[in-house]
């Protein structure tokens, strides 16, 4: 019955991805590079999170 008030786990690091893409973006701007390419890198491996997580439940 309370599942369905559960966030999915893809939502959340969606959203997680999205911040540090927003994050990374306002580094660069601000030029701060090394603060770019740390919050760039984080984004990639939520990245490759969400797409670990969508091939395992297509399967």
């Amino acid at each position: 019955m309370f599942s369905l008030f559960k966030k999915s786990s893809t939502k959340i690091l969606n959203k997680s991805y999205e911040e540090k893409l927003e994050k990374a973006i306002y580094a660069q701007r601000n030029g701060d590079l090394s603060a770019f390419s740390i919050l760039t890198e984080e984004a990639l491996n939520i990245r490759k999170k969400i797409q670990a997580l969508e091939n395992s439940s297509k399967a």
